[in-house]
């Protein structure tokens, strides 16, 4: 069994950070993230990876340097989607995407192989399959990264990437609850929206995530989008209502969930006032994803509300069980 502190403040306040970094190596950047940060996870973009020896060099050693300090294991993730998002190229496989799997042998293959050159660098997590429903007639911001069809459609597609990926052993992700596959604007810059009813995102958006829980997918990761009907004040990533209520209750999902990155522009709250959301709707991990004073801002107000806040305290340990189990789960392969 993995052992951890759970009175350590820091500890505590660490293992719900995925952050990123610059560089290729195992440097005084990332030794900080780790070592002072008390880091549970790092991801990794195009920038982090040079060449297939590098990249394994670059995991492996983070990975054994957070146990040297005593940590549990890293989450080491990556967005590896398949065609425009795929941080890893070539010499490892380049598929061409979601809107080109068409049976489910195509996404068996995509998870088999994806899985096996992930694994082989040391990374255990994939932010992917993107589980949005994206209408043939719109022009969805998510057309060129979704499964082709219906809900029933993207979720056979999609859990079959799901079991492929953690039957050899990485996580998958399913992203972007609630669903964003029905709206034009990017997160990365705007704060998109979505006016549907519960009763409609049931029929539509919701069923590929029920069926991600019912695969039992590793995590879920929250959009940026507003959803007025779901929750007027807060975007998916800081609603109470949507990632506690909706997904933990309702649909009785027990994985863990995790922001978008808090880096992009939808977010335009301040550091503080994003934490303390997240923290109250009992969200697992947060992300953000390049380096920069939202980092520190991220660390001190976990820590500020950890302290301050007996309840937030006590669901931290909630939070925290949940990272420490899917470690215990996945990660001895290392």
């Amino acid at each position: 069994m993995i052992q951890f502190d759970f009175q350590s403040l820091a500890d505590l306040a660490g293992q719900r950070l995925m952050l990123g970094f610059n560089g290729h190596t195992l440097n005084t950047e990332l030794k900080h993230l780790i070592t002072e940060y008390r880091a549970g996870g790092i991801i990794l973009f195009r920038s982090n990876i040079d060449s297939a020896d590098q990249l394994r060099r670059l995991c492996m050693d983070a990975r054994k340097y957070a146990l040297d300090q005593g940590l549990p294991d890293l989450f080491v993730a990556v967005d590896q989607e398949g065609g425009q998002v795929a941080r890893l190229r070539k010499p490892f496989t380049e598929f061409p995407g979601n809107p080109h799997m068409k049976t489910l042998e195509d996404a068996r293959e995509f998870a088999r192989i994806t899985a096996a050159e992930l694994s082989g660098m040391g990374i255990n997590m994939n932010m992917a399959p993107v589980m949005d429903v994206a209408p043939p007639d719109m022009d969805s911001i998510m057309k060129d990264r979704v499964f082709k069809g219906d809900a029933n459609r993207v979720s056979q597609l999609g859990t079959a990437v799901i079991q492929g990926l953690q039957k050899a052993g990485v996580m998958a992700v399913a992203k972007h609850f609630p669903g964003i596959g029905r709206t034009v604007k990017d997160s990365h810059f705007f704060l998109p929206e979505l006016d549907a009813e519960l009763s409609d995102m049931k029929q539509t958006d919701l069923v590929p995530f029920e069926a991600a829980k019912q695969a039992q997918v590793s995590g879920i990761m929250l959009s940026h989008i507003l959803y007025p009907k779901l929750d007027p004040d807060w975007q998916a990533s800081l609603s109470k209502t949507i990632a506690y209520d909706l997904l933990r209750q309702d649909m009785g999902y027990q994985g863990l969930v995790m922001t978008d990155d808090l880096d992009m522009k939808a977010i335009s709250h301040d550091m503080d006032t994003c934490i303390h959301r997240i923290m109250t709707a009992q969200i697992d991990m947060v992300l953000v994803c390049h380096a920069g004073p939202n980092i520190t801002e991220a660390r001190e107000a976990v820590m500020r509300y950890l302290e301050k806040d007996r309840e937030l305290f006590e669901s931290g340990h909630t939070c925290v069980k949940r990272i420490l189990a899917a470690k215990e789960k996945f990660l001895v392969r290392y």
